[in-house]
């Protein structure tokens, strides 16, 4: 009877059983000097990585709203200087820059449906049993990741195809990537295979179970793909640096790429242009070398950079489940 205690207040009694039924607090481990040492150091580290990445894009920006004689003598690091957007207002009126940058778009988002598509439906397709030899076609596409025949052979390869300056040369010789095949097919691989069966037993054939069944549960891997396609169909050249000679072809990475190597004559270039109007005028004589660089950098790159931030967390889920097979 001693350990048992009365209580007749009936406040008493609501306070003792708030103080037992309340949560226990969880008691943080003490640090040590070294797990603080450590933190600081990886703190450190990352911090200078982070201003490694960031700060060329902003160097490049500041320079580009400062003024162009400071810019051309690189007085600019940290701060603009005479703050002014005539660089970004006189490239923008550039003629062939709007046109350049349609192109650019319209290839990207075709190219990436378009490659989007047929991986994931080869990346289904080599999952079949009933495929006929589809480890000979797997293998034989996996193979095109290690060996390459040179730029020549696929030149001739391409001329001979009629892609030679037409638009679908950004299109067809991307839609088959054995990478982003090899991504789907590990990730419809850990699909339960229950699901494939039980719509074929209601009937479904080939191509209804992957659009009702396999698209919508594999589309964080679709996300991945179409990230890693839209970027690397926004940054290319080099196509139309070789099988393009139609100026309406063009896109804005290759005016880029023509104004980083030719940045030099572009008041010859711009004051012998039949549309040449009286702004366009002015950057002639206004810009600078490194002005003209510098604003068509940002002028490319700012879309793409705004736009993968946003699908950045369905690309790290696609890879990590894509990668490894549960």
């Amino acid at each position: 009877m001693g350990k048992e205690k009365v209580i007749s207040s009936g406040t008493e009694e609501k306070i003792v059983y708030e103080k037992q039924n309340m949560p226990k607090k969880k008691h943080k481990r003490k640090r040590s000097k070294s797990d603080i040492a450590l933190s600081a150091i990886v703190y450190v580290v990352y911090t200078f990585f982070t201003f490694v990445c960031v700060y060329p894009f902003y160097y490049i920006f500041v320079n580009t709203i400062s003024s162009n004689e400071l810019s051309q003598r690189g007085k600019i690091a940290f701060w603009p200087q005479e703050f002014h957007l005539t660089n970004y207002k006189n490239v923008m009126q550039i003629p062939a820059l709007l046109d350049a940058a349609k192109i650019s778009l319209y290839r990207t988002v075709l190219g990436t449906i378009v490659t989007v598509a047929v991986a994931a439906f080869l990346g289904y397709m080599f999952t079949r049993e009933t495929m006929w030899k589809r480890k000979v076609w797997y293998r034989m596409i996996v193979a095109t990741m290690y060996f390459n025949a040179g730029i020549i052979p696929w030149f001739i390869t391409m001329k001979n195809l009629g892609l030679y300056d037409n638009f679908l040369i950004y299109i067809l010789p991307t839609a088959v990537s054995p990478f982003y095949i090899v991504l789907c097919k590990t990730f419809v691989e850990s699909i339960p295979k229950e699901l494939t069966d039980a719509a074929e037993i209601d009937g479904a054939g080939t191509l209804r179970t992957f659009w009702s069944i396999i698209v919508p549960v594999i589309k964080p891997i679709l996300a991945t793909v179409a990230i890693f396609s839209a970027v690397g169909q926004w940054n290319s050249f080099q196509d139309t640096l070789l099988m393009v000679i139609n100026k309406k072809l063009y896109t804005l990475q290759f005016l880029l790429y023509n104004y980083i190597n030719q940045a030099s004559s572009l008041k010859a270039l711009v004051n012998n242009s039949t549309n040449a109007s009286s702004v366009a005028a002015s950057l002639a004589h206004a810009a600078t070398t490194t002005s003209i660089r510098m604003t068509v950098t940002i002028v490319v790159v700012a879309p793409i950079l705004f736009v993968y931030p946003i699908f950045q967390r369905f690309f790290v889920k696609g890879i990590m489940i894509g990668a490894v097979k549960g």
